[in-house]
């Protein structure tokens, strides 16, 4: 008796996450309205093993976020995957809206050409090193220009590489993911995506050539706007 009064007690200050006095289509109402609620709440992308503990046992996350969208349909936020979660966003067709009424989004540079490229390259060849990134693009990449890229939180420190010296490498970052709205690193754009759009040349790379060097800061400075579709993605 005492035992089963305690686990009312406890029941009581925790959460039922199995729901089982409800009916299965009560129940599932409830899951999907505490999956979007935490979703909702969290500034970044919320991943599975967070969800599964404010549902029961037998709910299937990946149902319960088909059945979340469908009812998303016409509004103008959606959810999506990103970094190995979800998250809400507004659709992008209301972007031009949300910075008219706000500015959001005109504090921000976009990403260079030389940037661009330079992203790019740490994204497809992580763990990489700054010299071997100049290595490929026929040019020094300033540490200024890593800053950059770091302080936005796209790129981080890697490994130590196995050279002279054990030079840090590079590696992108779960806010690269989320705020060019990839998933996974799987998502990335395949090498002829690339080359179609002339930033990346398959056949030379599987020559095992590099690049051309990278322009001048004047004519990356012309050649922004060729960069902007990826820089923002997000």
């Amino acid at each position: 008796m005492g035992s089963e009064m305690g686990r009312r007690a406890r029941q009581k200050e925790g959460l039922d996450v199995e729901l089982a006095d409800l009916p299965p289509e009560l129940r599932w109402r409830e899951w999907m309205g505490r999956v979007e609620a935490v979703i909702f709440a969290s500034p970044e992308p919320v991943t599975r093993e967070v969800l599964a503990r404010v549902v029961g046992r037998e709910c299937n996350i990946d149902l319960i976020i088909d059945d979340i969208r469908d009812e998303l349909r016409g509004r103008p936020y959606e959810l999506v995957a990103v970094a190995g979660g979800w998250q809400h966003r507004t659709r992008k067709v209301f972007a031009t809206a949300i910075r008219t009424a706000t500015g959001l989004g005109d504090q921000v540079r976009p990403l260079s050409q030389h940037e661009t490229l330079i992203l790019m390259c740490i994204a497809y060849y992580q763990p990489i090193t700054r010299g071997e990134l100049g290595q490929f693009f026929g040019k020094e990449v300033s540490r200024d220009l890593i800053g950059h890229l770091r302080g936005l939180r796209f790129i981080a420190s890697g490994p130590r590489a196995p050279q002279p010296g054990a030079p840090y490498t590079y590696v992108t970052t779960n806010e690269f993911l989320s705020h060019f709205g990839f998933n996974t690193l799987r998502d990335l754009p395949d090498m002829e995506m690339l080359e179609d759009a002339g930033l990346l040349s398959k056949d030379k790379l599987l020559a095992g050539e590099f690049p051309d060097p990278l322009p001048d800061d004047d004519q990356d400075r012309d050649n922004d706007e060729e960069a902007a579709d990826w820089t923002e993605a997000g």
